[in-house]
């Protein structure tokens, strides 16, 4: 049961990690270069645009759930299949989601790598 409780939480740490990887990308493009706020503005100015930002803090949000069901499935499942799991899908799920969401061009060897990556993860948990 502990293991099936241990992929629920990889299977969060992979849907908030790539939610997370995909608001702070929009939160940053809509943000802008910080080095050009922050010479208008001031540190304070930056801080205050990456903070006050929405997509930014969201993203924060996400990353925030991602690191916590990473522990919690380390308590349930052993490293050896939590930590490849989750840090391999969520390159898949990242990489789909930034075709997808994100309109981002993803090149025919990142397809290929990612199946790669999804065979290299059925052969360690096989």
């Amino acid at each position: 049961m502990n293991l099936a409780y241990a992929w629920i939480f990889i299977a969060l740490v992979v849907f908030s990690g790539s939610a997370g990887d995909v608001l702070l990308a929009k939160g940053m493009t809509k943000i802008g270069d910080l080095d050009l706020i922050k010479a208008k503005h001031g540190l304070l100015g930056a801080i205050r645009a990456v903070v006050t930002s929405y997509w930014f803090m969201g993203g924060i949000s996400c990353m925030t759930i991602s690191f916590f069901s990473l522990l919690i499935a380390l308590s349930w499942g052993d490293l050896s299949m939590v930590a490849p799991a989750s840090a391999s899908l969520t390159f898949v799920s990242s990489a789909i989601a930034a075709k997808f969401i994100l309109k981002e061009d993803v090149n025919k060897r990142r397809w290929v790598s990612i199946v790669l990556v999804c065979v290299g993860v059925a052969l360690l948990n096989g």
